[in-house]
């Protein structure tokens, strides 16, 4: 397992102090916002294992749901379903996984510019990776296995445009640490790094 690191619990207390210090304040009176997206997730596939590693690129459903402390403060959690990912060294393929990401995001909202509602994010992403399966012909040579959780760093912009009372279009960007030890016969021979880019267009409601 991928156990978060000082900076990362460094990063999950600071996240706290910025969703709950703003408690105290007023809160808006439509506090949530709710987005559905279609995001295309590209992988940088870093691989030290010598294998030349990669897993498939895609486009997934994505949902989310933000609650504003303040105009400007929110935090916002992102969800999708299990996502499947073909697996392969080289051109050549040797196996899929699945992936499930839930990311919690605090962000800050920028306000001043009327229907143009540009934001940031920093938070963290913690990914379960299940169903792991290799073709035969790998099993045999090198038992693998992958580590089944990461913990990581996400960042996020973005930006809302209202096109009707509380409605948006929306477009956001996040790049998101992911990463997970590769063993041969139970001794680890590498890391993979997926650190995918998620680029997405969808719609909100605000209410």
């Amino acid at each position: 397992m991928n156990t978060p690191t000082l900076k990362q619990v460094a990063l999950a207390a600071a996240l706290v102090t910025c969703i709950t210090l703003p408690a105290a304040a007023q809160t808006p009176s439509e506090p949530w916002l709710v987005r559905i997206r279609a995001v295309g997730l590209i992988s940088d596939n870093k691989d030290s294992t010598g294998l030349d590693l990669s897993v498939s690129d895609k486009v997934l459903p994505e949902v989310d749901v933000s609650y504003f402390f303040t105009p400007e403060l929110a935090a916002e959690l992102v969800l999708t379903y299990p996502q499947k990912h073909s697996i392969r060294a080289g051109n050549t393929y040797i196996g899929a996984l699945h992936q499930l990401p839930p990311t919690l995001l605090a962000q800050y909202h920028f306000t001043q510019l009327g229907a143009l509602k540009p934001y940031v994010g920093l938070g963290l992403n913690y990914t379960n990776i299940s169903k792991v399966h290799f073709t035969p012909g790998v099993v045999a040579a090198l038992h693998p296995s992958l580590d089944h959780s990461s913990f990581g760093l996400a960042l996020q912009a973005g930006v809302d445009y209202e096109i009707a009372k509380n409605v948006y279009v929306n477009f956001d960007v996040k790049h998101v640490d992911i990463e997970t030890d590769v063993k041969s016969s139970g001794a680890k021979v590498g890391k993979f790094k997926v650190d995918p880019w998620l680029i997405g267009v969808g719609v909100g409601y605000r209410f």
